[in-house]
């Protein structure tokens, strides 16, 4: 095992009690035992859910495994459990069919953005300007991740209050999870020798943001916006003049775009995770990805 790995590795023991109930699951508990029901809008906010909610929810993410939540269209059916469940989850601008759904429900919605700092969404030259008026992607931070979880917290108490000892307890181990996987973080990127992540699409604004980075995209916000060349020559000559590594794609989207610049450039190529849907099949989960992710920008940052 090499050296860069054994710090990321080395603290996976102290998440082992909250990683034990974090498994990739599309639903909770059986519904005839499970007190709230919960729509999720995609995975991030379905493994809050599950995990302060434990046995007392059945969560329901509207995102499938392996789709991209950016496209997600809603079925009726679909739209009617948004209408009906105790709780839905939802980012504001980041799913425009939620937000349509939300629109037509009552009460039972929290966008578990608000409160939270954000960062604008820029426009991207030579792209249409971003859906959202944020960077919605404020999951990849774990700091931010576990002001999500005392929200979840706090509005599940609401909608079960026989419930709120759970809900108090399992916050506060998920919290001391981000809060540890926070730690591993700073700890293993404050000797990088690259503080610049050069990425297909921009969705690692709030990671560069937490632990000193700077992010270079190919592409905005959009991950379905398509680079002109012109944009590609410049990234290219970026790498180049900066001596760049490194270019990252990611899960769920086509990597040409970051071949295409390391072909250029004589970069490599690794993959950073979003975090934005798991892989069909998957058994990873937030707290598991975010640790390979860290390993990954470990290795293509040059860390000691």
């Amino acid at each position: 095992m090499s050296a860069r790995h054994r710090l990321v590795l080395g603290a996976l023991p102290a998440l082992a009690l909250v990683l034990g109930a974090c498994g990739a699951t599309t639903s909770g508990p059986d519904a005839s035992t499970a007190s709230v029901s919960v729509v999720a809008g995609f995975y991030p906010l379905q493994w809050a859910a599950e995990q302060v909610g434990g046995d007392r929810v059945q969560v329901t993410s509207l995102t499938a495994p392996g789709a991209e939540p950016h496209d997600l269209e809603l079925t009726p059916q679909q739209v009617a459990a948004v209408t009906e469940a105790d709780l839905v989850l939802y980012l504001a601008q980041f799913q425009p069919a939620v937000d349509e759904a939300v629109a037509q429900g009552g009460d039972n919605a929290v966008d578990v953005s608000t409160g939270l700092p954000t960062l604008p969404a820029e426009a991207h030259d030579g792209e249409p300007a971003p859906d959202s008026s944020y960077d919605p992607h404020v999951w990849l931070d774990p700091l931010r991740m576990a002001s999500i979880v005392a929200t979840v917290a706090e509005r599940l108490t609401a909608a079960d209050p026989d419930g709120a000892a759970t809900y108090a307890g399992n916050a506060a181990a998920t919290t001391d999870a981000l809060t540890e996987l926070d730690r591993t973080w700073t700890a293993g990127t404050a000797t990088c020798a690259s503080r610049t992540l050069v990425v297909s699409h921009e969705a690692f604004g709030y990671l560069a943001d937490r632990y000193g980075f700077e992010q270079v995209g190919v592409s905005g916000l959009s991950p379905d916006a398509e680079p002109t060349p012109a944009q590609i020559a410049d990234i290219a000559a970026f790498v180049t003049a900066n001596d760049i590594a490194t270019i990252y794609s990611e899960t769920l989207v086509d990597p040409a775009v970051a071949e295409t610049v390391a072909a250029e450039t004589g970069a490599s190529t690794a993959v950073l995770d979003p975090i934005e849907g798991l892989a069909e099949g998957s058994t990873e989960d937030y707290l598991s990805i975010m640790a390979t992710n860290l390993a990954t920008v470990r290795e293509g940052q040059t860390c000691s």
